[in-house]
């Protein structure tokens, strides 16, 4: 019987499609060119949490992509604010009973399985509803670096107090946004953010 798990998944950009794929690595050779650097892999992370025998996703989607209870506990804006007006360009934070990840066979390394306990996974949760809902894709917070699944990710797991000072992408890779998260974070005064 498992008490309390966080299981943190690197996903591939764009797995199982061809358009995000596509235009992420056009993203990335172009913020590659402009930092005189190779390009990377780029990395979406998404969460599996396991709390007194019940499962949940954490994962940011399009507000389009489903039907039915799927766990939502915030929304924001895709590309700009006013945009956001339109649920074709609107994001929503799920934490999802029973919920499923797309693509989780494509996980590269497969889970990590991060140190939790009850406590912590309860304020993870508490968090949730929480997550600032900045506009995908800018840094209207002023962090440094966009807002997108993996600031959610990373904010989630720094403000309920998880260690993230060792995670990170598969080698070669880079999470765009996950240090947006863990500099939120930082702000607030909340969490293990280093």
């Amino acid at each position: 019987m498992v008490a309390a798990e966080v299981c943190l998944y690197w996903l591939p950009l764009g797995a199982g499609g061809r358009s995000v794929r596509w235009n992420g690595r056009v993203f990335e050779r172009l913020v590659a060119l402009r930092e005189h650097r190779s390009p990377c892999d780029l990395y979406h992370a998404a969460l599996t949490l396991t709390l007194a025998e019940r499962r949940y996703v954490v994962e940011m989607a399009p507000e389009w992509s489903g039907d039915g209870d799927r766990g939502v506990v915030r929304s924001g804006p895709v590309g700009l604010a006013w945009l956001g007006r339109s649920r074709w360009f609107r994001y929503e934070v799920r934490l999802w009973r029973d919920g499923t990840i797309p693509d989780l066979d494509e996980a590269v390394g497969g889970p990590m399985h991060l140190a939790t306990d009850p406590a912590r996974l309860r304020r993870l949760f508490e968090a949730a509803p929480h997550v600032p809902a900045a506009t995908w894709g800018r840094d209207e917070l002023g962090l440094g670096e966009m807002w997108n699944s993996n600031s959610v990710v990373s904010w989630l797991l720094a403000v309920s107090g998880h260690h993230v000072d060792t995670l990170a992408p598969p080698t070669g890779g880079r999470a765009p946004g996950w240090d947006a998260g863990l500099a939120l974070a930082r702000q607030s005064g909340a969490g293990s953010c280093a």
